[in-house]
């Protein structure tokens, strides 16, 4: 079991919704600042959402706007990624990813910020 554990990802139509879940599970994953990231076949991995509780800031990819929401459960640090409208072209995997300092809206879309990183969850939406 690696440092983050990824769950939620399945298939579902287009127009459906999904909910993936990001655990720190690793002894020294303390996150301040964590986010979800995707890559697609033949693509390069991409910001989708990420917070930083230090200050509060969010933010998200245009492409998901107003149809994704990322949020934290402040007891146990999880980070979920409620997808709703889903579109075949929101297909990757998924993959969340934890850094120990705190990320602006300009900054946490930087995947080279990120030390810690989970397996990824596949998220499949078909036509």
């Amino acid at each position: 079991q690696g440092p983050l554990v990824e769950s939620g990802g399945g298939l579902v139509q287009d127009g459906g919704s999904l909910r993936l879940a990001c655990v720190p599970s690793g002894r020294n994953v303390s996150p301040i600042s964590m986010a979800w990231f995707r890559q697609a076949p033949g693509k390069e991995r991409e910001f989708v959402a990420g917070l930083s509780w230090l200050g509060g800031s969010t933010g998200y990819a245009d492409s998901v706007k107003g149809r994704f929401t990322i949020s934290r459960d402040s007891a146990t640090n999880t980070v979920y990624l409620q997808m709703t409208s889903l579109k075949p072209d929101d297909t990757a995997l998924y993959y969340c990813a934890a850094f120990r300092g705190a990320t602006t809206d300009r900054s946490m879309g930087d995947k080279r910020l990120y030390t810690h990183w989970g397996q990824g969850t596949q998220v499949t939406v078909s036509t």
